[in-house]
């Protein structure tokens, strides 16, 4: 029987922890399916993935696509297979164990339970709960989102959190297809439109990691539209075309 969560795990170049990461949400208390959207990985990723297929027929899923095409398209191609096939409860997740598998279940209960409509796995609602970042980096993530907070006015401290879970009535009501983000900017619009929507909120506190294996995707590009982003989605929500 399938079950009603599904995590997606967008990845470039994660031979080294896609298996590892699938192996733990599979034992998770709440039962949930995975979706592994991998963008032409030339480390063999999805080969790793159709491992996963054949461990856990029906609940391990894949979509290859032909290049790096972004974040942003990759969950909304994640969004769209959640809402076809029935899935009501959607989390966003990291292959790279900055996130916990084990943290998916309390988001999940959060939304679950009623509590609120998006679950957002939060570095900074509890201070700063991240270990072995440089304290550059920190600055950056820390001085970002205090930036689009201040910008857009989301009542969240960690605006840029990609791991969380959302409630389908959420996707089916912010016009997914109208999400232009395809960066971190992605997270931050994910957020701000669920807000204006009327959506409720909620950071759970969690630990991110630096991650265990492969190289950060972070780039000056990515900074770039987050830092314009915030304005044209200020901008649109004033003016009634968001």
């Amino acid at each position: 029987m399938q079950s009603d969560s599904l995590v997606i795990v967008p990845t470039y170049n994660e031979s080294h922890n896609i298996e590892r990461v699938i192996d733990r949400l599979m034992v998770l208390d709440n039962k949930v399916d995975v979706l592994v959207i991998d963008d032409g990985s030339p480390d063999g990723t999805a080969d790793h993935v159709r491992n996963a297929i054949e461990k856990y027929p029906d609940r391990v899923h894949l979509i290859e696509r032909e290049g790096k095409l972004g974040l942003g398209t990759a969950y909304v191609r994640g969004f769209k297979f959640a809402l076809k096939h029935g899935y009501t409860y959607v989390c966003e997740m990291d292959a790279d164990f900055s996130h916990d598998p084990d943290d998916v279940d309390r988001l999940i209960e959060e939304v679950r339970s009623g509590n609120t409509d998006v679950a957002v796995g939060s570095r900074y609602s509890n201070g700063i709960s991240i270990i072995n970042w440089p304290l550059s980096r920190l600055i950056l993530s820390y001085g970002a989102n205090i930036y689009a907070r201040t910008i857009t006015g989301l009542p969240i401290f960690d605006t840029t959190a990609g791991f969380k879970c959302i409630h389908r009535k959420v996707l089916e009501e912010i016009s997914i297809d109208r999400i232009r983000s395809n960066g971190y900017a992605f997270q931050i619009e994910i957020h701000f439109r669920a807000w204006k929507a009327g959506f409720r909120l909620k950071e759970v506190s969690i630990v991110f990691r630096e991650r265990e294996e492969g190289v950060s995707k972070m780039s000056k590009a990515i900074v770039r539209e987050a830092i314009w982003r915030v304005w044209s989605l200020k901008f649109s929500s004033i003016f009634g075309t968001l």
